[in-house]
C-alpha cells in the first residue's frame, strides 16, 4: 500500500466518513432516542471540584473551537488586510495555546475526579471514560503544535493547513495532497479531531449539538405571553 494511498485515505476520505456518521447519526438519535440526548452529569454524585474543573474546560475549548473556525475557515480576503500569514499564525498560536492550557488543566481536574471518586467512578460508562481521556489527547496535541509552530514561523505551514481544512468543507479533492508533508503531530491531531466527530453522535458528546443550538436563542423573536382572563362565577344565593 503506497504512502500516497494512505495519505488520501486518511485525509481524503476519512473526514468525510466522520462528517457523515455525526450528521447522520445525530439526526437519527435526536428522532429514536431524544431522551439520551443530554451529558449526563454528575453533579448530584458530589459536586467536588467539577464547578472549577467544568468552567475551565468550557470556557478555554469554547475559545479553542471558535478560534479553530475563524482561524482556518475565514476567507484569505477577510484576515489579510489585517493580519499577515505570519501574524495570524502568531495570533493562534498565542490565543490558542492559553486557551488550551485553560481547557486542558479543567479536563485534568474533571478527569481525576471521574477516576478517583469511588462513587462517580462506579456511575461512568467507559465511553465515558474513553471520550475524556480522547479529548484531554486532543488538547495535548494542540498544544505539542505550539512549539511546532514557533519553529515554521514563516507561515507556510500554517497556511497549508489553513489551506487544507478548507478544501475539506468545500469538497477539493486534491486537499489531502497538502498533508503528505506535514509533521507527525499535526497529522494525528487532525486524525483524531475528526475522530471525536466520529464518535460524537454515540456518545455523551451529542450535547455539543445543544449548546450550538442555543445561539438561535440570540436572534429569535421575544416570546408574547398573555395572561389568561380569570371569569368570576357567582355563587348560587344561600337559603
Amino acid at each position: 500500500m503506497s504512502e500516497s494511498y494512505v495519505n488520501t485515505l486518511l485525509f481524503g476520505v476519512y473526514p468525510y466518513v466522520c462528517l457523515s456518521v455525526l450528521l447522520l447519526g445525530s439526526l437519527i438519535r435526536f428522532d429514536r432516542d431524544p431522551y439520551t440526548w443530554k451529558s449526563d452529569s454528575s453533579q448530584m454524585l458530589r459536586s467536588g471540584v467539577l464547578r472549577t474543573g467544568s468552567n475551565l474546560f468550557h470556557y478555554g475549548v469554547l475559545v479553542v473551537i471558535l478560534g479553530h473556525f475563524a482561524g482556518f475557515l475565514a476567507p484569505h480576503w477577510a484576515v489579510d488586510w489585517a493580519l499577515s500569514p505570519v501574524g495570524h499564525q502568531l495570533l493562534a498560536m498565542v490565543v490558542g495555546g492559553i486557551a488550551g492550557v485553560v481547557a486542558i488543566i479543567g479536563l485534568s481536574l474533571l478527569i481525576y475526579r471521574r477516576l478517583a471518586d469511588p462513587r462517580i467512578r462506579a456511575n461512568s460508562r467507559k465511553w465515558d471514560i474513553a471520550v475524556v481521556v480522547m479529548l484531554w489527547c486532543q488538547l495535548a496535541l494542540g498544544l505539542l503544535t505550539v512549539p511546532l509552530s514557533a519553529a515554521h514561523m514563516d507561515g507556510v505551514l500554517f497556511e497549508t493547513l489553513t489551506s487544507y481544512v478548507k478544501g475539506v468543507v468545500t469538497f477539493d479533492s486534491g486537499a489531502s495532497t497538502l498533508m503528505q508533508d506535514v509533521p507527525l503531530t499535526y497529522k494525528l491531531h487532525i486524525l483524531l479531531g475528526f475522530t471525536l466527530f466520529l464518535i460524537s453522535p454515540f456518545t455523551r458528546m451529542i450535547h455539543i449539538w445543544s449548546g450550538a443550538g442555543a445561539l438561535a436563542y440570540l436572534i429569535r423573536p421575544y416570546q408574547v405571553v398573555r395572561a389568561p382572563q380569570r371569569r368570576r362565577v357567582k355563587e348560587p344565593a344561600r337559603p
